[in-house]
């Protein structure tokens, strides 16, 4: 194909592979580049949830004065450093703003929409490309310890039952230990969402890539983006270190370094990095055999084939590149907590990530302001993996002109 029909997607995360995907289907030409390898960012290791139960934003009632207690606090899933605050004080103040019901239930409403159409997407493609990824379609359990927790989070399922559509069912401690033997006696139950489900996300991206080869779409690792060639409110193409190359449009689906491309993109983007953690072992004798959410101490676990993941926390520490061991700590701790049976061996991986976390909660997905043929498909916050296919659906909508099958108004760069 010539390069007047060439999409460059820069980013080779989950968004940017869906994107080129789509993009591909739609019959354009594509080239992805990522300044590291695809698939390894946030991409690679997280906890694999494809979860239509996640559909409140971060910001909702009380959790300012939830997260503002975190920086004093020595040990808690979510950290906040008060110097990240003080240096990008105007994404904390946005997000403050945000936390009322009124904005958490519009918000709702737009993280609906992607994940719905994410989940009956990822079945399309599981069936049609034969993807070998370790789906599974077990539902995702949220674990209560207390029975005064297990009772508040019933307010919590009423609304997304009665708001969303969105409901669960409750499984109190019998019934609980009934579904899941690998939990320890004496937790209070559990709120399981069925339609939720799980996939391997390092198998996911090694079967996006193979399956975008046989599309022809080309892919260049290890190739930062030094710029875009512009011509007037339009770009001609993408400078890399490794040579020019010429586009029709661009799509940056670069997460939580985004922000550091506002030259290119010319435009604010208001992302902040959130760092996120992830152990894995080999999969125990007797372990889970179900995902799950230990909901009062926001951790996750998830059993796939051969390995049992433990993920989770949140730390609004910049940009910062260090592994802290202190949170794997929190993980597998309170992970030992719940479970009769933890790995005892060395694990398999121990990893982080950024986390592109928006101060409303939505993604930002739609053409830049400053340029003509520029887009993005970033901001996913922790619903990533969840909302890829339904954001390369609507991106590849927008780029080849075509009725976009959801309103791309809440997600639009220029909300900001």
């Amino acid at each position: 194909m010539s390069d007047s029909n060439r999409v460059v997607v820069i980013g080779g995360g989950v968004i940017g592979a869906a994107s080129a995907y789509h993009l591909a289907k739609a019959g354009r030409a594509v080239t992805v580049v990522d300044r590291a390898g695809f698939g390894a960012g946030c991409s690679h290791a997280n906890c694999g949830y494809v979860c239509p139960s996640h559909v409140l934003p971060l910001a909702a009632p009380g959790a300012l004065w939830a997260t503002l207690k975190t920086m004093f606090a020595r040990n808690s899933p979510v950290k906040v450093r008060p110097g990240v605050v003080l240096r990008d004080l105007g994404w904390f103040l946005n997000f403050a703003r945000r936390c009322k019901r009124s904005h958490m239930m519009a918000a709702g409403v737009a993280i609906r929409g992607l994940l719905v159409s994410s989940r009956g997407l990822y079945d399309d493609l599981i069936r049609d490309e034969h993807l070998e990824c370790e789906w599974q379609t077990k539902g995702l359990l949220f674990v209560f310890r207390s029975h005064h927790a297990m009772d508040h989070y019933a307010e919590t399922d009423r609304l997304l039952r009665d708001e969303f559509e969105t409901p669960a069912r409750r499984l109190d401690g019998a019934a609980l230990a009934a579904l899941e033997p690998a939990l320890r006696p004496g937790l209070a139950g559990g709120w399981r969402y069925e339609g939720d489900a799980h996939l391997k996300p390092d198998r996911l991206m090694a079967e996006f890539r193979r399956v975008l080869t046989g599309l022809g779409v080309e892919i260049r690792e290890h190739c930062p983006v030094a710029g875009l060639i512009r011509r007037g409110d339009r770009a001609a193409g993408v400078i890399t270190i490794g040579g020019e190359i010429p586009a029709a449009d661009v799509v940056f689906a670069t997460g939580a370094c985004t922000p550091q491309l506002r030259a290119e993109l010319g435009c604010r983007v208001p992302i902040q990095p959130g760092k996120g953690y992830s152990i894995t072992f080999p999969r125990p004798a007797g372990g889970p055999v179900n995902p799950m959410i230990f909901e009062e101490d926001r951790v996750a676990v998830t059993p796939f084939h051969d390995n049992l993941r433990v993920g989770s926390t949140m730390e609004f520490a910049g940009y910062d590149d260090r592994l802290n061991r202190d949170r794997l700590a929190y993980l597998t701790d309170t992970a030992a907590a719940y479970l009769k049976v933890m790995p005892t061996g060395p694990a398999d991986d121990e990893w982080w990530g950024w986390r592109p976390m928006t101060p409303d909660g939505l993604p930002i997905i739609g053409r830049t302001p400053a340029l003509a043929n520029v887009w993005l498909a970033a901001g996913h916050n922790m619903l990533g993996l969840s909302m890829a296919p339904a954001t390369g659906k609507l991106i590849a909508e927008l780029v080849t002109g075509t009725k976009p099958h959801l309103d791309p108004t809440p997600y639009a760069p220029t909300r900001f």
